[in-house]
């Protein structure tokens, strides 16, 4: 599990680094701060897909809040919605911490 959860992360961190060069290149070209937002990506990408998952959130219980969520997240910059959960992610796959503690005749 941990390294499923571990490659996910990655992958997701790799395609913010990816989101982060283009803006980069972007605002240089323009000079400018240029931040394309996950909808504008998107969009770019797959625009019937964003069609479907409205789709499907509208059929759903809580139609209005997960409505308002996605716009919400459609706004926001791609590499940090990419990025923060693919640290998250990662973070959680990693192994954990064993602490040792020496008294201080043991060293």
């Amino acid at each position: 599990m941990r390294l499923v959860l571990r490659v996910l992360g990655t992958w997701l961190i790799g395609l913010a680094l990816i989101f982060l060069v283009v803006d980069g290149t972007k605002s240089l070209a323009a000079n400018a701060l240029v931040l394309t937002s996950l909808g504008e990506a998107w969009t770019q990408l797959h625009p019937p897909s964003i069609e479907a998952v409205s789709g499907f959130f509208e059929s759903r219980f809580f139609a209005d809040l997960l409505d308002a969520a996605m716009q919400t997240l459609l706004t926001y910059p791609a590499f940090a919605v990419l990025g923060v959960p693919g640290i998250v992610i990662a973070l959680m796959g990693r192994r954990p911490r064993r602490e040792r503690f020496l008294r201080q005749e043991q060293l």
